[in-house]
This record gives C-alpha cells, structure tokens and sequence, in this order.
C-alpha cells in the first residue's frame, strides 16, 4: 500500500516536472526571439537602438514588478491557482498582437506579457521546490528546466526567422504562443498538486516579500544572477545587431551565431545535472563565469571576427550559471516561502534583464556603434566572476543548503 502511495506520488510529480518543462519553454520562445524581431522592428518603425531595446526592457520591467509584488501569491493562493492565472494572462496578450500595428500597442501587450510570465513563473518555481527533496534535486531539476528554456529559445528565433523569410509577420510567433499556453492551462488544471506544508505562522502578503528584500542571502544571490543575466542579454538582444553587416570568411557561423549560441547554451543545461554530480558548484560556478568573462574579453581584443566564434562559444559556460545559482538562492529559504523568494530573485533577474540591454544601446547610441556596448557587458562578465571567486573561497551560504534545510 504504502509502495502504491509512492508510486502516485512519483508519476504526479514526473507530470508536473513536465508540465513546469513545458512552461519554461513556452516563455522561451518569445522571450528569447527578441534579438531577431528587434532588427524588423528598426526598419519598420525608424527607431534607435535605445528605442528599439524597449522590445525587451518593456516585459522584463513588468516581470520584475510583478515578482516583486506578486510573488507571494504563490505562496498564499497556491501554486495551482497562481499558475492558471498566470498562463491565462499570457495567452490573453499574445492574442492580441494580432489587433493592432502599433510599436507602442505593442509594448503595452508586452508589459501584460511581463505580468503574467512573473506570476507563472514564481508559481512554478516554487512548485520544483515542492516537488525537490533536498537542494542538490532542487539544483539538477532546475538545470533541466532551464534546458528546455534553452530548447524554446531556439525554436522561437527558428520560428521568427522562418516567418520573416517567407514575408509572414513576427506576430504570429505570439499566436501560436498563445494557443500552445491555452493547453498548457488545461495540463495545469487537471495536474495534481503536491499540499503545500507550512513552517512559519506568518502571514504571507506582500509585506512578507519586502521582509524577504533585507535577507542578505537573497540579495546576496539577485546581485549574482542580476550580473548574469545582464552578460547574458548582452548576446540575445545585440549580438544579431553587432554581427549584422559581417562579410568575412566566418559569415555562415555569423548567420547561425545566435542559433548555435542557445544551442550550447541548451546542451549544457542538459548536462548540468552530470557535471554538478561530480564537481562542487561554487568550483564550476567559478570557473564558467571566468570562462565567460575571457570569452567577452578575447571578443572585444580581436574584434568582429573573434566575436564570431567567441560570443556563441560562452553559450556553453553560461548554461549551469542561471538555474544553479537560482536554485541555491531559493533552497536557502523554506519550501513554504519558496514563492516569496523567487519572487524577489525575479525582481533583480528581470531588473537586469530590462537594464542592462538598454544601458547597452544607449552607450551604442552615443559612441556610434553597439560593439561599445559589449564593453559594458564585459565588465558586468567579470564583476560576476569576481563574486564566484568570493563564494568559492568563502562559501556563506553553505551552512543553509544542507540536505535537511528544506
């Protein structure tokens, strides 16, 4: 009986790790296809680059908003109820692209996007929690949910290019985002859901999660993700842009850089769970983001035909950065503030996520051209590598990840 009880139990969570799968994916493809349709959009609406950015800042404004002042639903409605409403407010806007033609109609839509992808997203975040048994499954489950993000981010710039080519608009990408999220609210609806445990009698409102802003932990690791993600966009959002008008030898790798960028990116996450088996994290995190930084580095030293190789190749050392570091910010807290705490970490990720992008094209806009930009992008990659180095030597947060702290 007790076997039977088990067995349940692992098939409704292998289906909600795929359903949590699917969601991350779905979020990817539009999110991560702004670097192509960003271009498109320069030409048919006349924008700068600073102008063009708001494409991207616009939902990672309102993700931020929305994890910071909604991330406790997670927690006090339940993740069930929180996820639908989330998913159903994405499907809503992405059906709506298709009523207007203005950019800044658009940016409307994108910011309900961002509303709705920061409630979903803190409700699945803190169901892998619920769903991981100590901190070492929480951090291999959250690298292959991120691998599936690598995945959607490559079929949503796959899809976007394809449509360009054969003169369709972008839009419909968000049409059959759209549809794709409305089956994903039936998959939410009928899944079973793990009970939520309480450890704490407080009350659980927003207050809670500005509490959550004064924890040295959680700020400690939003500033590191807040760096990552900020070399991460870097490539996403301007390396199309910076490679654009390339014609040297390379030029077919230049074409597939962005693909063959997520790519690797999506194969390390999948191999995430492998090598965290066999190497601390703070070692492997350390040594990716000095990986990265020379990367940045050696692409800026030698130029455009360095870039090409080098920016897609940091692809495959940003790929365990992003889920290992979240995974161990949210593990330092318990389960029943899961939400609150992911919450917060999306605040800071979607923070940088808007900033840094457009920190970029506003040094491109002023010195000329966006390679300046990279520069800037540059130093966040060693800032990053310098604040790996600290938690390597000094390991902080290791007395609150043991195997028991959830």
């Amino acid at each position: 009986m007790v076997n039977h009880m088990k067995d349940n139990e692992n098939n409704g969570n292998s289906r909600i790790r795929i359903l949590t799968y699917l969601m991350f994916f779905m979020f990817a493809m539009t999110s991560d296809a702004v670097g192509v349709i960003i271009p498109e959009l320069i030409n048919t609406f006349d924008l700068s680059m600073s102008q063009a950015s708001a494409f991207h800042y616009m939902p990672m404004l309102f993700i931020a908003l929305s994890g910071l002042f909604l991330g406790f639903l997670a927690d006090k409605l339940g993740r069930k109820i929180t996820i639908l409403i989330g998913l159903l407010l994405f499907a809503l806007a992405s059906f709506m692209f298709a009523l207007g033609e203005s950019f800044y109609y658009f940016l409307c839509l994108l910011a309900l996007v961002g509303i709705a992808i920061g409630v979903f997203k803190t409700g699945a975040l803190g169901l892998i929690g619920d769903i991981s048994t100590n901190s070492k499954q929480h951090s291999s489950t959250m690298n292959t949910v991120e691998g599936y993000f690598g995945v959607g981010a490559m079929v949503g710039p796959a899809i976007v290019s394809y449509l360009l080519i054969t003169g369709v608009s972008w839009k419909y990408l968000y049409f059959g985002a759209g549809v794709f999220c409305l089956i994903l609210c039936w998959l939410a609806y009928k899944a079973d859901y793990p009970q939520l445990k309480r450890s704490s009698t407080q009350d659980i409102n927003l207050a809670s999660t500005f509490r959550m802003m004064r924890n040295p932990y959680a700020l400690g690791y939003s500033l590191a993700i807040g760096l990552y993600v900020a070399t991460e966009v870097a490539i996403y959002v301007w390396m199309p842009t910076l490679l654009l008008n390339y014609e040297g030898e390379l030029a077919l790798i230049a074409t597939y850089a962005l693909t063959i960028f997520f790519t690797l990116r999506a194969l390390g996450r999948f191999l995430g769970g492998w090598i965290l088996n066999r190497y601390s994290w703070q070692q492997v995190m350390f040594w990716f983001s000095l990986a990265i930084s020379l990367c940045y580095l050696g692409a800026m030293m030698y130029g455009i035909s360095a870039a090409v190789i080098l920016l897609p190749l940091s692809g495959l050392f940003m790929s365990m950065m992003y889920p290992t570091l979240n995974s161990k910010g949210i593990s330092c807290f318990p389960v029943d503030q899961h939400g609150s705490v992911a919450g917060v970490i999306l605040f800071f990720t979607a923070l940088s996520a808007a900033l840094g992008p457009l920190l970029m094209g506003v040094v491109g806009d002023i010195f000329g051209h966006v390679k300046y930009g990279f520069y800037l992008a540059t130093g966040f990659a060693f800032m990053l590598c310098l604040l790996a180095a600290y938690n390597l030597l000094r390991d902080p947060s290791g007395h609150l990840l043991t195997a028991d702290a959830k």
